[in-house]
């Protein structure tokens, strides 16, 4: 079998695929139309960051059938369009943990002490000590948003340090907060509290802009800010204004919402370090994942064996085409659940009902645990860490079999709780390639779990559903489905508004505004 290998790996995991008898070609630097012209003869396709995997580039890929990337970021390959070809998609998750973790550490360090712009002075020629005076990191309170691997390591090594360690995870449970010595916050209060705010989240729609005007509004005077995560998390423009007014005495910023930067005022900044998207470049790492990567692919192409897919579970061949309706259905609903519950989980219970009850219900599980976290730690989860993801963070997971379906053949039910709240999602196949959610809580609903939605709560009053459709033409955003549901004639209800373009955040803040409206969130499936 032919592998292509379109950017920079460690020659030992092209070695490691020439010796399991593989076909390997090292070919970097191809553009678009060439990587497309020539895929059509390769059965795995090895990337970085460099090579996009686009949907047209997928649909020439004839015998394609494993995509590998050498690191965790899989921003660059159409996961969807793989998927829909049966192409599996593998990365490597871990590989660039620690060193990741110690670039954050190295940034807080070089922007508390001011080390670049001291060694950038010294290089001028010049001795200004004064003009340097930094802060010490101990006894500061270090404030963590995203306690995944990465974050969790960063709240090891600031311990140790002898910073008081501060977080927000929704998916971290009180009980593991504590046995990591950590004190579990709301994002508003982390926000609030630190000294140092450092950021270790995808960027997704609830984590876009996270940090901006209004919520550096309500950071202490002085605080420092770390970003080696996302660009986008940290509105630029409003992270300037701040360090120019004094309100933040300095960012640390591995990471831009445009890469590399051009005419960033932040790059240059007397206040900012920042470097070229280094958290990853270690000769430790990228021969870590290039290794790790290259035996994934030997695995499954001489061996059949799946592991780290972020598409696709273990499961005997002969049983893939029974599943996996169910197991695309299980992680719709563990995705629309994530995004419309708010808290820290600390159980999930799935419950199959009827035909789906007598089938093996262990991978459609972790399909569900997978959408479930996903939308927070994204490209992290796979079908083979997720149950592992779940346990580390105190997420207790119930199975239970019904026989009894009521109005529908199958049903799997997911219910997630917290300490204070519970959100019931259950759904259903209208065929074997239609999914649906078919209730949530004690609405009856028929929405089909897919591309970006609109989920509203609202009165159930005129004009609510002609006030939102006229809002969005008015916006040139068309409508692709609406689905309702209500307790009561009157009463609460649900709108969910399929949409065919993003939604700015000016509007939704006119959605939210609209009459009988009482909360709107941005799903993405």
């Amino acid at each position: 079998m032919k592998v292509l290998v379109s950017d920079n790996i460690s020659s030992k995991g092209v070695e490691i695929l020439r010796k399991a008898g593989l076909d390997v070609d090292v070919k970097t630097g191809l553009k678009p139309d060439e990587l497309k012209s020539l895929i059509g003869e390769y059965h795995a396709l090895i990337v970085r960051s460099a090579t996009k995997a686009t949907a047209d580039i997928i649909e020439a890929a004839k015998n394609l059938k494993v995509i590998g990337r050498a690191g965790s970021g899989l921003d660059n390959v159409d996961k969807a369009a793989a998927s829909k070809r049966g192409i599996v998609v593998m990365n490597t998750p871990g590989g660039n943990t620690i060193t990741t973790a110690e670039h954050t550490i190295a940034m807080m360090f070089a922007v508390a002490r001011k080390i670049p712009q001291a060694n950038a002075s010294m290089s001028r020629g010049e001795w200004e000590k004064k003009k340097f005076m930094g802060i010490e990191l101990f006894n500061k309170t270090l404030g963590v948003v995203g306690l995944g691997n990465i974050g969790g390591e960063v709240a090891k090594r600031a311990q140790a340090l002898g910073m008081n360690v501060i977080a927000y995870d929704p998916f971290l449970s009180e009980e593991k907060a504590k046995q990591m010595g950590i004190q579990k916050m709301e994002i508003s209060e982390v926000i609030n509290n630190a000294d140092f705010i450092t950021l270790h989240t995808p960027l997704t729609a609830e984590t876009k802009n996270i940090i901006n005007k209004d919520s550096i509004k309500t950071m202490k005077n002085g605080v420092y800010i770390i970003n080696c995560a996302r660009g986008g998390i940290v509105n630029e423009k409003d992270l300037f204004d701040a360090l120019e007014s004094g309100k933040v005495a300095g960012a640390a910023l591995d990471v831009f919402e445009k890469e590399p930067p051009q005419n960033n005022p932040l790059v240059g900044h007397e206040k900012v370090v920042s470097t070229p998207h280094l958290g990853a470049s270690t000769q430790e790492a990228q021969e870590n994942v290039a290794l790790a990567i290259a035996e994934q692919i030997v695995d499954y192409l001489v061996h059949g064996t799946i592991r780290n897919a972020v598409n696709f579970p273990s499961i005997p061949a002969d049983q893939v085409a029974l599943l996996q309706p169910y197991i695309t259905l299980a992680e719709k609903i563990g995705g629309f659940a994530s995004q419309i519950f708010e808290g820290g989980i600390t159980e999930v219970a799935i419950e199959y009902r009827g035909e789906v009850s007598m089938l093996n219900i262990s991978p459609i599980t972790i399909a569900a645990i997978k959408g479930l976290l996903t939308p927070i730690l994204e490209e992290t989860v796979n079908f083979v860490n997720a149950p592992f993801i779940a346990k580390e963070r105190g997420i207790e997971v119930k199975e239970t079999k019904s026989t009894d379906a009521g109005d529908y053949q199958s049903m799997i039910a997911l219910k997630i709780r917290s300490k204070k709240k519970e959100l019931l999602v259950a759904g259903t196949l209208f065929s074997k390639k239609d999914p649906r959610i078919v209730k949530i809580d004690e609405f009856p609903v028929e929405i089909s779990p897919e591309g970006s939605m609109l989920f509203m709560y609202n009165n159930d009053k005129p004009g609510v559903i002609g006030n939102i459709g006229n809002l969005l033409g008015k916006n040139s955003i068309n409508i692709a489905r609406m689905h309702f549901g209500r307790e009561t004639a009157g009463g609460k209800a649900i709108s969910v508004v399929n949409i065919d373009s993003p939604v700015s955040e000016k509007l939704l803040e006119e959605i939210k505004n609209l009459p009988n409206i009482l909360d709107v969130k941005v799903i993405n499936l």
